[in-house]
C-alpha cells in the first residue's frame, strides 16, 4: 500500500483528507477505534483504508466539487476574460522570457527555506522565516534579496537547505520539480500539441522523471499507472481510470502537486484563460481531485491572463472563472481578497495579511493547495506589478515557499516582461537553467521562453 509515506502514515492522511472533502463526521469517527488497534499491521491497515474511501460525503457539506471538466464548467461564475492587451511577437517573447525568469527567481528564493514549512519550537513556517532573518541583521526583514546561507537563529529555526539557491552561491536555476513539471509541459505540447490527452502527460512522465523525482500525489499516481498500464506498449487500447489511478492510496489527492504543474499550460494560451484551464485540467486528473485540479486550473488561467492584462485583481478574477464558484478554493479566495482589501491603504501591514491567512487556513498542510493559494493571491495582490515585493510576500509567508515564489513570479513576471524585472533579482541566475531532464541540463532560461513562444503561435496565435 505504501509509496510515499508509510501505511500508518498514509491511512492517517486519508482520514484528514477525507473530513475536508466533507465525508460524514460520525462514520469516520467510528472508523478510528480499529485504525488505533491496527497499529502497523498492513493488513489491518488496508482495511481501514478501504472502509475510509467508501464514508459517503455529509448532506450537510455546503460545498459541490465536480472533478470532470464539464461538471467543473458548469459551475464556473462570472463571465469569461476579456484580453486588454495585443502583443507584437516581440512583446510576446519579453513577457515568455519574463515568465521562465519569474519562475525560476520566485523557486530559488523560496527553495532554501521549503524546509521551514512546519511549525517548530513554537514558531510557525512564516515566523521560522522571519526569525532567520532578524538574526541576520535589523535590516534583512522584510525579506528583500536571496536567502543567506547562515543565520544566529539556527539552532531554533533549523537550517536552510539548497546551498546553491542562497545568496552566497547561486549562479544559475538548480533542479527543483517546480521547474521540472514546467519543462514536461513544455515537451508534451512540443510533442503534441494542443490534442495532447493526459496519457500524453504521463507517458512524459514515465520517460522523462524517475520515480524519486516525484512528491505525494505524484508519488502515488505514478505507483498506480505501473502497476496497472503496460508503457512499454505505447498508449493503452482503451482509456486509462484515471478516477483509480488519481484516488487508489492516495490522500494527497488535493496537496499542491498539480497546482505547480500549471505553467506551461499558461505559456501555450497566452491571452485564453479558458484553454489554458482545459490543458490544466488534462494534467491534473491523472493524480488529483476537486481542489486539486482546481488550483492547477486557477493559476494557468492567471497566467494565460497576466500575458494580455497588467492587474493583478483581474488576473485573479480570470483564474477565478474557470473554476467553480461552489468550491472551497473559490470560497478561500475571495475571503484572501477580502483580507487583502482591508489593509489595502495601508501595504506595509503585509504581516497582518498572512496572520490572518493562517487564522483562516492554517488547519491544512503546509503542501496543501488552499492555503498556499492564498498565498499566492497576497502576493500578487500586495505585490502588484512590483515584482520583487510580490515574490517576497510569497516566500515570507511560509508553507511551501518555492512552489508559491515560482507561480508568484511566473505571473508577474508575464506580467510585466523580462525587461522590467530587476537586474538585482534575475542576474544573479545567468541565464541558465539545470532542469535535471535531458536537452534542459543546462539550458539558457532565454532558450525555454523562445520555446514557449514557438507552441504558443501554433496554438493560440492571438497576438
Amino acid at each position: 500500500m505504501p509509496g510515499w509515506d508509510t501505511n500508518r502514515a498514509l491511512v492517517w492522511e486519508e482520514f484528514v483528507e477525507a473530513k475536508q472533502e466533507g465525508r460524514s463526521a460520525e462514520a469516520l469517527d467510528a472508523l478510528r477505534p480499529a485504525f488505533e488497534k491496527a497499529g502497523d499491521d498492513a493488513e489491518q491497515l488496508a482495511a481501514v483504508y478501504a472502509a475510509l474511501t467508501k464514508v459517503a460525503l455529509s448532506d450537510s457539506f455546503p460545498f459541490r466539487e465536480p472533478s470532470d471538466l464539464a461538471g467543473i464548467r458548469a459551475h464556473r461564475p462570472v463571465p469569461p476574460f476579456q484580453p486588454r492587451i495585443q502583443l507584437t511577437a516581440k512583446q510576446l517573447f519579453d513577457r515568455m522570457y519574463g515568465a521562465w525568469l519569474g519562475r525560476c527567481v520566485g523557486c530559488a528564493l523560496g527553495k532554501p527555506v521549503e524546509c521551514f514549512m512546519g511549525p517548530q519550537a513554537g514558531m510557525s513556517s512564516k515566523d521560522r522565516i522571519k526569525t532567520y532573518l532578524k538574526a541576520v541583521g535589523a535590516d534583512e526583514y522584510p525579506l528583500k534579496d536571496y536567502f543567506p546561507q547562515h543565520s544566529p537563529a539556527e539552532a531554533r529555526t533549523g537550517a536552510v537547505g539548497c546551498k546553491a539557491s542562497t545568496r552566497e552561491h547561486i549562479a544559475f536555476m538548480e533542479t527543483d520539480d517546480d521547474i521540472r513539471y514546467t519543462i514536461i509541459g513544455q515537451i508534451v505540447l512540443s510533442e503534441k500539441s494542443a490534442d495532447f490527452t493526459s496519457w500524453d502527460v504521463a507517458w512524459a512522465w514515465m520517460q522523462h522523471l524517475p520515480y524519486r523525482a516525484v512528491c505525494t500525489a505524484e508519488t502515488q499516481a505514478y505507483r498506480n499507472l505501473v502497476d496497472r498500464y503496460d508503457f512499454h506498449c505505447g498508449t493503452p487500447a482503451a482509456e486509462p481510470d484515471w478516477q483509480w489511478v488519481r484516488t487508489h492510496h492516495n490522500p494527497y489527492r488535493e496537496w499542491i502537486g498539480a497546482q505547480i504543474r500549471a505553467d506551461s499550460w499558461g505559456y501555450a494560451a497566452p491571452g485564453n484563460p479558458p484553454l489554458a484551464a482545459e490543458f490544466a485540467w488534462r494534467d491534473a486528473r491523472i493524480s488529483h481531485v476537486k481542489n486539486g485540479i482546481y488550483g492547477e486550473m486557477f493559476v494557468a488561467a492567471m497566467i494565460a491572463a497576466a500575458f494580455a492584462c497588467n492587474d493583478a485583481r483581474e488576473i485573479i478574477t480570470a483564474g477565478l472563472a474557470q473554476i467553480p464558484s461552489t468550491s472551497r478554493l473559490f470560497k478561500a479566495v475571495q475571503e484572501v481578497v477580502a483580507i487583502c482589501d482591508k489593509y489595502r491603504l495601508d501595504p506595509e501591514r503585509f504581516e497582518a495579511v498572512l496572520d490572518e491567512i493562517y487564522a483562516l487556513l492554517g488547519h491544512y498542510h503546509p503542501v496543501h493547495t488552499i492555503n498556499n493559494a492564498a498565498l499566492v493571491v497576497a502576493g500578487l495582490l500586495l505585490g502588484g506589478q512590483d515584482f520583487g515585493r510580490a515574490i517576497t510576500i510569497a516566500v515570507m509567508g511560509g508553507w511551501d515557499t518555492d512552489c508559491n515564489g515560482a507561480t508568484v513570479g511566473s505571473i508577474v513576471g508575464a506580467m510585466r516582461g523580462a525587461k522590467l524585472l530587476p537586474d538585482r533579482w534575475t542576474a544573479p541566475l545567468h541565464d541558465r537553467l539545470l532542469g535535471g531532464i535531458v536537452d534542459y541540463h543546462p539550458i539558457a532560461i532565454s532558450d525555454t521562453a523562445q520555446r514557449s513562444v514557438a507552441i504558443a503561435s501554433k496554438i493560440a496565435p492571438l497576438f
